[in-house]
């Protein structure tokens, strides 16, 4: 099986190194791809799709040029290929009004705000990972590292025991 992807988009290189430094042992079993903008985003998101490669999460800076974190995401919430990605908002500069709308327009599963604690960034993606390991009805074991076991196991008591 391929590694799955996680994406990371933002428009400042020292940002995406920082996660790509800070998420470094997620190489593991995942692939970290950075993207510096939505449309190079978009463009890496038509590569996988049409490699059958997976995505797992991808997570967006909020503020960009040419088209916000928001709006890329939003955008991604309309592709039905695209249900089961996890998307994450990353911020330090969002009001309340725009982390509602992230919310209910752009269907974000996560808000991180910058600076991020890098344990704190680990547990985001562990969850987004068992949630998505989850819905596409993949073996948790194969990923058992990168599995929030409270999420796994509040859904699995949820579902009526254990499937995988």
């Amino acid at each position: 099986m391929k590694k799955p992807h996680i994406i990371l988009v933002d428009d400042q290189m020292d940002v995406l190194s920082a996660l790509m430094q800070d998420l470094a042992s997620f190489r593991d079993k995942f692939i970290l791809d950075d993207c510096e903008s939505a449309k190079e985003a978009f463009e890496l998101l038509e590569e996988l799709d049409a490699s059958d490669g997976q995505t797992v999460l991808i997570m967006a800076d909020h503020i960009m040029p040419n088209k916000n974190g928001i709006e890329f995401l939003s955008e991604l919430s309309e592709n039905d290929s695209l249900i089961h990605v996890r998307k994450v908002l990353i911020t330090g500069q969002a009001s309340h009004e725009d982390t509602i709308n992230a919310i209910n327009t752009a269907s974000i599963d996560y808000y991180i705000s910058k600076p991020w604690v890098v344990e704190n960034l680990h547990a985001v993606v562990k969850k987004m990972i068992t949630c998505w390991v989850l819905d596409n009805g993949l073996n948790y074991h194969d990923y058992e590292a990168f599995i929030d076991t409270e999420v796994l196991f509040r859904r699995l008591k949820a579902e009526g025991g254990t499937k995988h």
